[in-house]
């Protein structure tokens, strides 16, 4: 098989009769490409749906719920493809949206994965939160987008379409090298969810890979579909973006971070708590309870992790600083 379309599910049965019609009449229509749903363990009807509506995809069937990266690790090892598309259950695909992904991969072979552009379900016209057109992550390790910088979305006027090296690509609609997924050993399941993509493309880009993104490729996603904006969420994106920059990182950024970032953790933690959201405010602190208990794995982890390659593309300042001085597009942060 070329290419397989590898969407994990878990309960969204609701998520699958909206958005799944698309993902098959989309890419289907290709030849050596085959759409797979990854179950982890629903306990709704969602199985039930897939048998009556689409017979003869195929279903890889876990036995329980293991999250995004132990899901992903688990199904993946039971499909053979040349590349993996992993897609979220909440992702409207467009017409041809594969072939542009696809040639990337084909045609230059140092790209480990390639991004499609991220638009918004619900606002068609602007970028999604989850990836917009390309992600990268600032010297403290804050996430941002071309699109998308903290809470602020642009629309989409074509401003980021060119094609381009980016430091992530959103795991919401993610295509990547088989071999190399698996040589990587895939996700972090320590993580369970959030983060274990970028902490991924972060290690491909050390042994010696390019993420790239292509946005002639256009999906649409809902975002928010299982977790929104929970304390629970919170904590898992704390505690594993500190998990990722503890084993990824260079000595002289693990130092800045680990002087910085106890501020600005406990200035978001106390301005949770102001605003009367103190289990959010808990969920920052839990995360560095985590995180200093993990020390131990973590620091084995970071001797494992292959460095061929000075890695780019990280913004040498803060974003938040200079969000907070009003850069809020990415065309004035670059």
């Amino acid at each position: 098989m070329k290419l397989s379309v590898v969407i994990l599910n878990w309960n969204g049965r609701r998520h699958l009769e909206h958005f799944l019609p698309s993902v098959v009449e989309h890419s289907l229509k290709m030849e050596g490409v085959e759409v797979v749903i990854a179950d982890n363990n629903s306990t709704d009807d969602s199985l039930l749906w897939l048998a009556l509506n689409y017979p003869t995809l195929r279903i890889v069937r876990l036995e329980q719920n293991y999250g995004f990266a132990g899901g992903y690790n688990r199904a993946l090892k039971q499909i053979e493809s040349d590349y993996y598309l992993l897609l979220n259950n909440d992702v409207e695909v467009s017409d041809g949206w594969l072939a542009p992904l696809i040639e990337v991969l084909d045609k230059e072979s140092d790209v480990a994965a390639v991004a499609p552009k991220l638009l918004s379900a619900n606002r068609r016209n602007e970028f999604e939160y989850a990836g917009a057109s390309g992600g990268f992550i600032d010297y403290l390790g804050y996430p941002f987008c071309r699109g998308r910088i903290l809470s602020t979305l642009e629309q989409d006027c074509g401003q980021y379409d060119t094609r381009r090296d980016i430091f992530w690509g959103s795991g919401a609609a993610l295509c990547c090298r088989a071999e190399l997924f698996h040589a990587l050993g895939g996700f972090d399941e320590e993580f369970f969810a959030h983060m274990e993509e970028i902490d991924l493309q972060w290690r491909m880009q050390l042994a010696g890979w390019r993420i790239v993104v292509e946005p002639q490729s256009v999906v649409y996603h809902l975002g928010g579909g299982t977790l929104q904006q929970s304390a629970h969420k919170i904590y898992l994106n704390h505690r594993n973006n500190l998990a990722m920059l503890y084993k990824c990182s260079t000595p002289v950024q693990r130092l800045v971070v680990a002087i910085l970032r106890p501020f600005t953790d406990l200035a978001e933690a106390a301005i949770l708590l102001l605003t009367l959201h103190p289990q959010r405010a808990w969920a920052v602190v839990r995360a560095w309870a985590s995180f200093i208990a993990w020390h131990k794995m973590l620091a084995k982890k970071r001797r494992e992790v292959v460095r061929k390659k000075r890695v780019e593309n990280i913004y040498s300042f803060s974003i938040v600083v200079r969000y907070l001085f009003g850069r809020r597009h990415f065309n004035n942060m670059m």
